[in-house]
């Protein structure tokens, strides 16, 4: 497997204005810090964290949906920061994005079949019944049936919705797919028909994921790869088996104890956190996390750490290592 996607340096700052006729910036929001992976052709990059942590500002970073303070990506040794808007719109053939409400990112005024066409219209993709046999045999993959396509969004249930969200994800046949909390909306036995179906459309199509939650049985299920953010940055980046066996930074290891379990005696490794996560506007100097952390040392308050490789694949950025 080659590398198909590199993230360097990603930043972004929303600027805080203050209100009036003539609104000055008197600060910025640090919604993504810093942050640097790869992506290798086949895998899927699982991205966890607390609400406000910034994964969700990152996988939109990926796709210049919103364009990065700083900072670049390279698909497929391409950088998407030189290309214009004609050369993005070529690009985003191969990058596709599904959303966390499936119902808000469906026009409701389109039947299903017209939402489903429109990709390979923008793309210039296929011939009229060339587009709505492609639709057609798609709509089958995902699990639903060809008479759909004659529907509106609202006739669906949320699962189905989210198999729609799919499907036109796919349309374009993309080499890489963002998904953006993409079962957290539903019941949990579709959660599981959704992430199985997934799974099973990486395989047939050959799919690159990011997958970004909040769920770590979820994460744990269908990532090779994780990386754990904590206030714009990420603070641990590792293949799954090292890091749901032997976390490193503090962090990590209490989201881990917090994750619901079977066994009764799982309270006792509970790790509480104590105090509210830092405002991404006034981040504390230092590492971010340290006015949270059980193990803080002076050096944590002063100094930043760095995201450093401590294992095979396995970096963590903590003083502690």
């Amino acid at each position: 497997m080659g590398k198909l996607v590199e993230i360097i340096g990603l930043k972004k700052y929303f600027p805080i204005r203050s209100v009036g006729i003539f609104s000055k910036i008197k600060g910025y929001v640090r919604a993504v810090e810093e942050v640097s992976f790869s992506i290798n052709e086949g895998e899927t990059i699982g991205i966890v964290g607390e609400s406000g942590c910034g994964k969700s500002t990152t996988g939109r970073l990926i796709l210049r949906l919103i364009e990065p303070t700083a900072g670049d990506v390279v698909f497929d040794g391409q950088a998407l920061s030189g290309l214009d808007a004609e050369g993005l719109r070529q690009m985003r053939r191969h990058m596709q994005f599904i959303f966390q409400d499936p119902y808000a990112s469906l026009n409701p005024r389109m039947k299903v079949g017209a939402i489903m066409e429109e990709p390979l219209k923008i793309h210039n993709m296929g011939s009229a019944k060339n587009r709505k046999e492609i639709v057609d045999d798609l709509l089958r993959v995902v699990g639903l049936r060809t008479e759909h396509a004659s529907h509106y969004p609202h006739e669906f249930s949320g699962g189905q919705r989210q198999r729609l969200a799919i499907a036109r994800a796919l349309v374009t046949h993309p080499r890489l797919v963002i998904a953006d909390e993409p079962v957290s909306a539903l019941d949990v036995s579709i959660q599981a028909q959704i992430l199985n179906l997934m799974k099973d459309l990486q395989e047939q199509f050959r799919l690159t994921y990011v997958f970004i939650s909040h769920d770590l049985s979820v994460v744990r299920h269908v990532s090779d790869k994780v990386g754990v953010m904590y206030l714009g940055r990420l603070v641990e980046f590792s293949g799954k088996t090292d890091l749901y066996l032997q976390p490193l930074h503090p962090y990590t290891q209490a989201l881990l104890s917090a994750a619901p379990r079977m066994d009764r005696r799982s309270k006792e490794g509970r790790i509480i956190l104590h105090g509210d996560i830092p405002s991404p506007a006034n981040p504390p100097p230092g590492c971010t996390f340290h006015t949270r952390c059980s193990e803080c040392m002076p050096v944590c308050k002063e100094v930043r750490p760095e995201l450093k490789t401590v294992g095979e694949g396995h970096q963590v950025a903590c003083h502690l290592y």
